[in-house]
């Protein structure tokens, strides 16, 4: 009977374990994948059968001599093995006694931006590798600044291979203050740095003996207590309606994942974009019925009024509202092997709405190695710049540094259905940006007009700014 409580306790304590998700990114050979392999073999999180595997490949595969080759833990692909390099993100899950973790291992090519963007949209921590022999160089840069556009708050410095350098102090100190004038620049506050020896196994899960002079924790220590609590907004109630849940004639309840803010039984809110006003009824859940629900718990509420609430729509607090319209300015990642085409009309997903977009105007490119700004050009594929984005429906949205749930979209070719790009909303547009973005595109030589037509058709753009896209944007 004991051991039965006793699996139960320990059951019911894993299943309350919060989760940290964290990536690695540096350059290519600066050690991401042997990290990550060291970590999972040195907390003894591996099966035996996964050891005996990884003994075996190592000998016939591995880059580690006669040594084993963590990397091939996270190195699947036949490339990666072959070329000893990371090409595709690989996720990694395993837990200890204080928390559970995913890991994403991200490529650092810099034709693999894109795949970097993937894994780091949902972390909550980066882990950026430097080479002790070579310092900040511009993949380091680079990976920085993806990691301040993707707004993730924590970043670990791990400067690798430090038993090449024999565990030096001042090629540790001189790494790490060029390092931070670099985050200080892209407004990073919270970064740690560690000296670490990956295929050693130093600093990573046990102190090493090799770093005297190094007085704070190992990696894993410091994984295992970061507080990412905070990093969530508990302020701003968004909820997307994702389904609406009609079993019978007695219950009509709307389906979604609570993206920020906490909500209450007995709780005033607002449906947008109908802006009818009710009462939570109840916060139901598979397990039985909650007093209230916080993020990222999916949940289905039910209202004391009956208001037609539908999929793409969101409930909210009517006294905080987020940003409601169809024009707004944002950070865009070009994704697609196809170049930007501005003339192109795109699907645009915003949780759980779908809408018709395209691209208004290209305001700049930006040199993600020098963070340089260039003229407004078509995008390349891994291009990164502001533009302003038209939508066909309303969007609720709020900027992406206050709430990252609804502050990201994705766009996708409607023809090949692929994702072509992902943007971050910096705020949104009035309707004079709009009819700024418009009416000079009505150019008096080439339409060989008249001034008086040129005025006419110029007030009727402006009609239609005002009205909406329905008239701009073709269904």
């Amino acid at each position: 009977m004991n051991d039965k409580l006793n699996i139960k306790a320990y059951l019911d304590a894993d299943e309350r374990k919060d989760l940290l998700r964290l990536l690695t990114a540096g350059s290519v050979d600066d050690g991401k994948s042997t990290l990550i392999g060291r970590l999972l073999f040195d907390s003894k999180k591996l099966y035996d059968d996964q050891l005996t595997a990884l003994e075996r490949d190592s000998k016939r595969v591995g880059n580690a001599g006669d040594n084993i080759d963590y990397a091939l833990l996270l190195d699947g692909l036949k490339a990666e093995r072959e070329e000893g390099i990371t090409i595709d993100v690989a996720y990694r899950y395993f837990s200890t006694n204080r928390r559970k973790f995913i890991i994403a291992d991200t490529p650092g090519h810099e034709q693999y931006t894109r795949n970097m963007i993937t894994g780091g949209s949902t972390a909550n921590l980066a882990i950026i590798l430097i080479d002790a022999r070579k310092g900040v160089i511009t993949q380091t840069r680079r990976h920085t600044f993806l990691v301040s556009l993707l707004g993730i708050k924590h970043i670990v410095l791990a400067v690798n291979k430090m038993d090449l350098v024999d565990f030096n102090k001042e090629v540790f100190d001189a790494i790490v203050s060029d390092y931070l004038t670099l985050t200080d620049h892209l407004g990073i506050e919270d970064v740690t740095c560690f000296p670490l020896s990956a295929r050693d196994g130093d600093n990573v899960v046990e102190k090493s003996e090799r770093t005297p002079w190094y007085t704070g924790p190992a990696l894993l220590d410091f994984l295992e207590t970061v507080p990412i609590h905070s990093d969530r907004n508990y302020h701003d109630f968004r909820y997307p309606v994702q389904y609406v849940l009609r079993p019978d004639l007695n219950f009509r309840g709307f389906c979604g994942k609570v993206s920020s803010g906490i909500v209450h039984v007995g709780d005033e809110v607002m449906a947008l974009p109908s802006l009818k006003r009710s009462h939570v009824k109840s916060i139901v859940t598979y397990e039985g019925q909650l007093q209230e629900a916080f993020p990222p718990q999916s949940v289905c509420l039910t209202l004391e009024d009956e208001i037609d609430i539908s999929r793409g729509e969101m409930i909210v607090n009517p006294d905080n509202l987020p940003n409601i319209g169809r024009h707004f300015t944002t950070m865009l990642v070009w994704m697609d092997e196809e170049p930007m085409d501005t003339s192109k009309q795109f699907f645009l997903k915003h949780n759980t709405n779908m809408t018709r977009a395209s691209i208004a105007a290209i305001r700049h490119r930006i040199d993600v190695n020098t963070f340089a700004r260039k003229e407004g050009e078509a995008f390349q594929l891994n291009e990164i710049g502001q533009v302003d984005i038209l939508t066909a429906k309303t969007l609720f949205f709020d900027s992406y540094a206050d709430n990252r749930q609804t502050g990201a979209f994705i766009l996708i070719d409607p023809i090949t259905n692929n994702t072509s790009a992902v943007g971050m909303i910096l705020s949104p547009l009035d309707e004079r940006a709009l009819e700024n973005n418009l009416v000079p595109t009505l150019d008096l030589k080439k339409l060989r007009i008249g001034q008086e037509h040129y005025e006419a058709i110029e007030t009727a753009v402006k009609d239609l700014a005002r009205q909406g896209l329905e008239g701009i944007i073709k269904p």
